[in-house]
């Protein structure tokens, strides 16, 4: 009898232990580009450098349908950071200055939930939502957001303490968001994307020749267009290379397969066309997920999946999931497909950027289908500064309002209907609207429905507009 109970308790001594080694050992880091589509060697792109980002989806699972919930990076970040939709946190665009969109006091965010279930949390670069008090981490580690391979090497003794919690690191580059001013000698005038001539510490400059860079058909291929995107391309690579410091730390501190790491963006590109706009060119995201619960690597996954559910899934991973009040859901056992049942639709809703940019959107998305209510549609679209500014969209709006930007045209693209609907199989392009073709107006009632009931759901302020306007 006493030889029974020394050995259940010794095999309760073991689970006991077993399950706080598990606990300790699953360590997540998400890493935020900001502003990047799915431009990478692993995405297709036969120019432009990637090796270490190339490299985790080898050694782990690349999503190919990934999508933001709204282009505007404030309110995105508060998305990546809740799980809730901006129109129900309040983040609904920019923080800082004057703009000063802020997310209700009473949301609980994931770091916060990531510290109370025994993670220790820290964050780097670029933050852009508040207030702090929301979503706070235990340690704000310092470093330019613009130099990926000095951010990771902040991030050494964090990873690498002797604190036998898990780990919870939110690092965020500012790259390649657009910079100030316009690359010096440059007859285009582009703008540098961050780069500059000195470099960075520990980052090799990889330079492009603008004949060679691709080209999105949202874009205008001109020469200023892909001037700017040579300049956007040494940016990527320029974070590919943080990437494969952070991946180096995470090795020597023996932690890597214990981790569970998410690179993505908080949208599309900086270019008109792609950021702020709820088309594919703003929708699309790169997403690379290494998980140590996922055996079968180096493959795709097809599930449909946004930004609102990233929060949960990570909180899954954590085993904190049970009572979030969140919009997304966790996509963990998605990872283990290739074309997991019941990932078929996405939603987006978009209503500010900056204070001046009121342009309410809301988007469901199907395999096939994608409608766009444009809320506001009797306003002229309206532009951020920097895009506005872009010397690849002045190029094109000097030649006037029949000119063609990518595959619309520049008064097509300033004024939009008020219901877009595309059949994407067909019209990848986004250009053939069917919202207002007889034949498919059973489809437009049917996705205005879903539409409604997405907004009902979320409890979104603008679902009101069904009924006036």
């Amino acid at each position: 009898m006493r030889d029974k109970l020394v050995f259940r308790m010794a095999c309760l001594v073991i689970m006991l232990l077993g399950s706080s080694l598990t606990a300790a050992s699953r360590n997540v880091v998400l890493f935020v580009t900001d502003d990047q589509s799915p431009d990478a060697g692993c995405y297709g792109n036969p120019v432009i450098k990637t090796p270490h980002l190339d490299q985790l989806a080898q050694d782990g699972v690349r999503f190919t349908q990934a999508f933001c919930t709204t282009a505007s990076c404030s309110a995105s970040r508060s998305v990546i950071l809740t799980g809730i939709y901006n129109h129900a946190n309040a983040q609904y665009g920019h923080l800082h200055s004057y703009h000063h969109f802020r997310t209700y006091d009473n949301i609980k965010s994931l770091p916060v939930r990531m510290t109370a279930a025994g993670y220790r949390t820290a964050r780097i670069g670029k933050y852009h939502v508040g207030p702090e008090a929301v979503y706070q981490f235990d340690t704000a580690l310092p470093g330019n957001a613009r130099s990926p391979v000095e951010m990771a090497n902040r991030c050494q003794a964090f990873l690498e303490s002797d604190d036998k919690r898990p780990f919870f690191l939110y690092f965020c580059t500012s790259d390649p968001h657009r910079s100030g001013g316009s690359v010096a000698g440059d007859k285009h005038k582009a703008n540098p994307f961050g780069n500059r001539p000195e470099g960075y510490p520990g980052v090799t400059t990889i330079k492009y020749d603008p004949a060679d860079v691709v080209v999105h058909p949202f874009l205008p291929d001109t020469p200023v267009c892909r001037a700017e995107l040579a300049q956007y391309y040494q940016s990527v690579s320029r974070i590919d290379q943080g990437l494969g410091r952070l991946i180096e730390v995470l090795k020597k501190a023996g932690v890597y397969d214990q981790t569970l790491i998410i690179y993505t963006s908080d949208h599309g590109i900086a270019f008109p066309g792609g950021k702020t706009t709820l088309y594919e060119g703003g929708m699309r995201i790169p997403f690379i997920v290494h998980s140590p619960d996922v055996k079968d690597r180096n493959r795709d996954c097809n599930a449909m999946i946004n930004l609102a559910d990233l929060t949960p899934t990570i909180l899954d991973f954590a085993g904190a999931l049970k009572g979030a009040q969140v919009h997304g859901r966790s996509f963990l056992s998605a990872l283990q497909e290739v074309n997991p049942k019941g990932w078929d639709e996405v939603t987006a809703s978009h209503t500010f950027h900056e204070i001046t940019m009121y342009y309410p959107m809301r988007v469901i998305r199907t395999r096939k289908y994608k409608l766009i209510w444009n809320i506001a549609h009797g306003l002229p679209y309206p532009f951020a500064s920097d895009l506005w500014a872009a010397p690849t969209w002045q190029d094109v709006y000097r030649q006037g309002p029949s000119t063609l930007y990518g595959k619309r045209s520049v008064r097509d693209y300033i004024h939009r209907p008020q219901f877009e609907l595309y059949d994407l199989e067909k019209d990848p392009h986004e250009i053939n609207n069917l919202a207002t073709d007889a034949r498919f107006q059973g489809q437009l009632k049917s996705m205005q429905a879903k539409l409604k009931q997405f907004q009902q759901r979320t409890k979104d302020p603008w679902v009101r507009k069904w009924q006036y306007e």
